[in-house]
């Protein structure tokens, strides 16, 4: 279920917005200003943030964004009439924005294409998040929920070492101790190849660089 973290400082839009993409069957956290969303991000990762422009503090937010790890993209609410006009203002890369008074079926549209599922790859691995499957070298893996989204949550940060808090975050949307991770990722291993997955000691764990097959 993607998550969506909806930073908006008018109660009643709020509470309208949050209802109508729960009804849509998004995961909702509510924020008013920009140090709360701030917090909720640091608390567990979203897939998608929407914010008011006119929110307090939506500098705290312009800050957190660029070093998180997964960096969700941004739809904006905004009195500007141009994407040139609105990056001074947010102080950080946006992927959309509705211009106010926004009407809400418009927001939701533009959410839907934010969220779209998208196909990854990375060497001989593909996956595909709508079919919810994953195969390596042609190969269709057969993944538990939990293994798939490891997996997929290793390929959107292909580059980036991934800490066992991490995981467990986007795993489970808790904290998990460090051998429920441990067995996860040798599950993976065994399905997908011993070679998939490098341990950094003391760091985490990352995607290695596959060999073409």
């Amino acid at each position: 279920m993607p998550h969506v973290l909806v930073t908006v400082p008018d109660g009643e839009l709020r509470r309208s917005l949050s209802a109508r993409l729960a009804a849509t069957g998004y995961r909702v956290t509510p924020a008013t200003t920009g140090a709360a969303a701030m917090a909720r991000l640091r608390e567990q990762p979203v897939d998608l943030i929407v914010v008011d422009v006119e929110i307090p503090d939506l500098d705290d937010l312009a800050r957190t964004r660029p070093v998180l790890t997964d960096r969700p993209p941004i739809i904006c609410m905004t009195p500007c009439e141009s994407l040139d006009a609105l990056l001074p203002e947010v102080g950080t890369e946006v992927e959309d924005y509705v211009t106010k008074p926004c009407r809400i079926p418009e927001l939701l549209a533009r959410v839907r294409v934010q969220l779209r599922p998208p196909v990854l790859r990375h060497e001989d691995l593909l996956l595909d998040e709508a079919a919810g499957q994953a195969w390596r070298g042609g190969r269709a893996l057969d993944l538990t929920a939990a293994e798939f989204r490891l997996l997929r949550h290793l390929m959107r940060n292909a580059r980036q070492t991934l800490s066992k808090e991490q995981i467990a975050w986007e795993v489970w949307s808790e904290p998990r101790d460090a051998n429920a991770i441990e067995r996860l990722v040798a599950r993976l291993r065994q399905k997908a190849g011993p070679d998939l997955i490098h341990t950094r000691r003391g760091f985490g764990y990352h995607l290695r660089q596959l060999p073409v097959r």
